[in-house]
């Protein structure tokens, strides 16, 4: 056995007992811990399969953010393990007839697919020899020439989701103090200034 088909099993092994864990764990923090280390195990794989860029965009968007931001929201949330734990066992007979129908879709989608031999003298767009071409080159070749419009189109919906986000969530409250950057730029010495005259004797 080589050194990279024990890595492979390795990484598979640590990565198939970790996605077990997160469904079998009591706590949900817990869960997303594992589900932290099947992400980078995952990484694992794609790195020995020559996939760099799949591995570190795995690492940055699953792992920087999306599993990060579900430890925060799981922490922060006062979330009664008592009360979860007790309707289980009323959900369980709906959970398991759910779960025996997806079996049986996947494996009936599966058993029934056969993968041709001549398939990969089809691809439009072969991937290239990592001696000719690097997989990240590669994906960017193939992402910013014949697919750039998409990508900049995709670009688009995520950022008006971004800003609409922003505006939905965005609260103005009439008794806080805001800056006007535009009415302090816009300030004269009329505005500004105020003289009072007091009459001797008088205050202000």
């Amino acid at each position: 056995m080589g050194l990279q088909a024990l890595f492979f099993y390795l990484f598979a092994f640590v990565a198939i007992a970790s996605a077990f864990m997160v469904i079998w764990s009591k706590n949900p923090v817990h869960s997303v811990l594992f589900l932290i280390l099947v992400f980078f195990n995952a990484a694992g794989l794609f790195l020995l399969l020559g996939a760099e860029f799949l591995a570190m965009i795995l690492l940055v968007v699953y792992v920087g953010a999306v599993a990060v931001l579900f430890l925060f929201v799981v922490m922060m949330l006062d979330i009664d393990f008592t009360e979860l734990r007790a309707g289980v066992l009323e959900y369980a007979p709906i959970g398991a007839i759910i779960g025996l129908i997806l079996a049986a879709e996947l494996i009936v989608v599966v058993g029934g697919t056969v993968i041709s031999p001549e398939i990969a003298k089809t691809v439009a767009m072969p991937i290239p020899a990592l001696t000719e071409r690097t997989n990240t080159a590669a994906l960017g070749d193939v992402l910013y020439t014949n697919y750039v419009y998409f990508f900049q189109i995709a670009g688009l919906v995520l950022l008006v989701a971004m800003i609409g986000a922003i505006v939905l969530t965005l609260k103005h409250r009439t008794h806080i103090k805001r800056q006007n950057i535009a009415r302090q730029v816009a300030r004269n010495p009329a505005t500004a200034v105020e003289v009072v005259k007091v009459k001797p004797g008088q205050g202000v």
